[in-house]
C-alpha cells in the first residue's frame, strides 16, 4: 500500500485497495483474513503485482539483464552462465529483502537451446531451440473441442462448425508460434471427432477414424462447411503478404 500511494493519492481508491487486501476468504467451511500478500485470482493481483515488483524490473535492467515478466512470473534471459547466476542471485536478495520466496521448483538455471533444459512460460515451452504447446495447455484446449464435439450432439455440422471456430481461432491466435507440427495433428483430432458426430447421427456410431470415413468427408468436405483450420492458418502467418 506504501508504493501504491506513492503514485495515488486519492483516499476512496486507496480505501477500495485496502478492501481487496483485507477480504475473507471462504474455502469450504473454513473462513479466515488474510494478513498478507494479494488475494489468489482477484482481478487486482496482477496490477499489485506489477506495482510491487516494477523495482525488481528496473534493478534487472540497471544490471543489463533483460527481463520478461507477467504478474509474478519472470524469465531472465542471459547470454552466459555466469550471468545468469549472477542475476538470480541478486534476484534471491531482492525478494528476501522485500518479503517475498521464489517457487524451489520453477526456479532454476537453464539452456533452453539444449533438450531437457528448457522452461514453460505462459502456455508455451521452451526447449531444444523450439516453442511447443505446454503439455498442461495443449491438454486443456482439447478438453474444450472435446466438450463442444460429443458424439451425441444433435445439431447440425455447420452449428457445430460456428460454435468451434471462435475457439480456434483464440488458439491459433495465442500458440501460432509454437512448432508447426503440431497444428496437423490437431487438425487431424479434430475432424475426427467432427466424423463422429457424424457417424452417429446416420446411426453408425464410430470413432471416425476408418478410411471410409475419410474418404466420405474428406478434408475438403469441412473447408466447405468453413472449419477453421490451425495448420492453415499457420502456413499464411508464416508467408504473410
Amino acid at each position: 500500500m506504501t508504493r501504491v500511494a506513492d503514485r495515488i493519492s486519492d483516499g476512496r481508491v486507496l480505501a477500495l485497495i485496502e478492501g481487496f487486501l483485507h477480504q475473507e476468504i471462504v474455502a469450504e467451511m473454513a473462513r479466515w483474513r488474510p494478513t498478507s500478500g494479494t488475494p489468489q485470482g482477484a482481478v487486482l493481483s496482477p496490477l499489485l503485482a506489477n506495482i510491487y515488483l516494477h523495482p525488481l524490473d528496473l534493478l534487472m535492467e540497471r544490471g543489463g539483464w533483460r527481463m520478461v515478466r507477467y504478474a509474478d512470473d519472470f524469465v531472465i534471459l542471459c547470454a552466459t552462465e555466469a550471468e545468469a547466476e549472477a542475476a538470480l542471485r541478486e534476484v534471491r536478495a531482492w525478494v528476501a529483502a522485500n518479503g517475498l520466496s521464489l517457487h524451489p521448483d520453477k526456479t532454476r538455471l537453464g539452456d533452453c537451446r539444449e533438450a531437457g533444459q528448457g522452461f514453460a512460460f505462459l502456455g508455451y515451452r521452451f526447449e531444444g531451440g523450439r516453442r511447443f504447446v505446454r503439455a498442461k495447455s495443449l491438454q486443456a484446449f482439447k478438453d474444450k473441442v472435446r466438450a463442444k464435439t460429443g458424439r451425441s450432439r444433435g445439431d447440425s455440422l455447420g452449428r457445430i462448425v460456428a460454435d468451434l471456430n471462435p475457439l480456434l481461432r483464440g488458439w491459433f491466435g495465442y500458440f501460432q508460434h509454437a512448432y508447426g507440427g503440431l497444428f496437423r495433428h490437431l487438425d487431424g483430432f479434430i475432424r475426427r471427432r467432427l466424423r463422429a458426430i457424424l457417424r452417429k447421427q446416420d446411426h453408425r456410431p464410430s470413432f471416425g477414424r476408418s478410411p471410409a470415413d475419410h474418404r466420405r468427408w474428406p478434408v475438403a468436405f469441412f473447408a466447405q462447411h468453413g472449419l477453421f483450420t490451425l495448420y492453415g492458418a499457420h502456413a499464411v502467418a508464416r508467408h504473410p503478404r
